[in-house]
């Protein structure tokens, strides 16, 4: 059930309960991350629904969007918004919940980036931030820890091309670039926007074991994040 606290609407009975962002760059290994974590007893892991926005009713508004971001960045970054926030409000049904991202990275990181790169047009960019301010305003979206995989945009090109995603084929460096530039305005120099709960860096450069021997000298801080 949604109740109302402080003017917005949240679920009954989650005040205790802790929620993880694990933000970062593309390819930054936020997959790796959630999949560490996924292993441990009473964590909910939410990767971000990217099946959907590859499929929505047989277009693909992800491809489009990386080919022709004039036309199709609104589109995609109504449906992100929309999804994320749908991910946001799921009812928890363990005492943690670990998220790929975010409602507030969708639109400060990505949606930021086609704007400042004036391929949104500013029509398009002040509708998806009013819908986004509305959101925010009005609704509780919960959260008590965000991990940063810190990485650099070359590390991460590095990582995209091994893993060949169809639509990421196209992403040059300079557009890695751009988003670990907003990443870093946003969490570490906090030049930019509001950060909505504390920010663990976790320096995120290294190979699978050194990456997951990270995670676990970090297991205490990212779980007792409510505490």
């Amino acid at each position: 059930m949604l109740s109302s606290s402080q003017g917005k609407l949240v679920r009954n009975g989650e005040e205790k309960k802790s929620v993880i962002w694990i933000e970062g760059n593309i390819a930054s290994g936020k997959t790796t991350c959630l999949e560490y974590f996924s292993k441990t007893s009473d964590i909910e892991v939410l990767t971000e629904p990217v099946s959907k926005w590859r499929n929505v009713q047989g277009c693909n508004p992800l491809g489009l969007m990386y080919q022709d971001p004039s036309r199709w960045g609104l589109t995609l970054q109504t449906y992100v918004q929309l999804t994320m926030l749908d991910r946001h409000v799921l009812p928890m049904s363990t005492p943690v919940r670990m998220m790929e991202r975010s409602i507030y990275s969708a639109k400060y990181i990505f949606a930021e980036n086609l704007y400042k790169s004036g391929k949104m047009p500013e029509v398009d960019f002040a509708v998806l931030s009013e819908w986004f301010e509305w959101i925010i305003k009005n609704i509780a979206i919960p959260v008590d820890l965000i991990v940063y995989l810190q990485t650099s945009p070359q590390t991460c090109y590095e990582r995209l091309k091994q893993r060949c995603r169809e639509e990421e084929k196209v992403i040059p460096l300079e557009y890695l670039e751009s988003i670990h530039n907003l990443y870093e305005d946003w969490l570490i120099h906090h030049k930019s926007f509001e950060v909505p709960a504390p920010v663990l860096v976790i320096p995120a450069d290294h190979d699978l074991k050194k990456m997951l021997h990270q995670y676990e000298e970090n297991r205490e801080k990212i779980l007792m994040a409510h505490c």
